[in-house]
């Protein structure tokens, strides 16, 4: 968890970002930059009736950090100008690179990336969209089955010029039915990595500890239920799932 001062210094707001469909500040606490998301500023959803999106997005770190792959900038709960909400560490991401990205048909790579689904652009050209091939993307994948997230855009998926990727945005995830919306469609019904698998072993060992305590102050005893299922149902399974259900299997905007 964060280090006392970032739960209780001043968290000082410097701009808001209009284009979020919740309230959403960026701030600082001393030099460090954060995002701040107060519980009152978010809108319901007639589909996550439970809980707020705040404690879903902490949830997501904690799962995070289990799983050891450094997927979800540090993120926590703290008062601020609006009252209590999620504050998660600023990422400066390199303008030079993209993981997610559409591009016209014949400019798909042939190698060290993953096409993903095909569309027609305004002016009517076929166009893919497609994901970069790396073990740090594949891994946000799995997170994302696990967590259940039904809003992984491709413009929440952070490039960092050090090679990192950052998930960020995880108000909508730990539902207890199935909702996976996602743009990393890519690797569907390859075998799970044995780092992959070790990660979610990790999991569902922490759920029956520290992982779990802290989960049951977030989210409903229902959706940890779900989560657990899900993690045993993709262990089992080693590979990574195709698009199942009613609903659609990426979100809208893809970005």
């Amino acid at each position: 968890m964060p280090a006392p001062d970032l739960v209780t210094a001043e968290l000082t707001l410097t701009g808001r970002l209009t284009t979020a469909s919740n309230a959403t500040f960026l701030g600082s606490i001393g030099d460090a930059a954060v995002v701040y998301k107060p519980i009152a500023g978010e809108k319901p959803l007639w589909d996550f009736p439970d809980g707020c999106l705040a404690h879903r997005e902490v949830a997501a770190y904690l799962v995070s950090e289990v799983l050891g792959w450094n997927i979800v900038p540090r993120t926590w709960l703290r008062d601020g100008r609006f009252g209590e909400g999620m504050v998660q560490l600023w990422q400066e991401t390199d303008p030079e690179q993209t993981a997610v990205d559409l591009v016209p048909e014949e400019d798909v790579p042939e190698t060290g990336w993953k096409e993903v689904l095909q569309g027609q652009d305004e002016n009517g050209r076929i166009v893919s969209l497609i994901h970069e091939d790396t073990p740090a993307l594949r891994r946000m994948a799995v997170f994302d089955v696990l967590v259940n997230n039904a809003d992984r855009k491709g413009d929440h998926v952070l490039a960092m010029s050090d090679g990192r990727r950052y998930g960020v945005d995880h108000g909508l995830t730990f539902h207890s039915e199935h909702k996976l919306r996602t743009v990393l469609w890519g690797w569907t019904g390859d075998e799970l990595s044995a780092e992959e698998l070790e990660g979610v072993d990790r999991v569902l060992e922490g759920l029956d500890g520290e992982l779990g305590s802290q989960l049951a102050k977030l989210l409903t005893a229902e959706e940890i239920a779900s989560f657990a299922e899900r993690c045993a149902r993709l262990r089992s399974a080693g590979e990574f799932p195709a698009p199942s259900g009613d609903m659609p299997a990426v979100p809208w905007p893809l970005f």
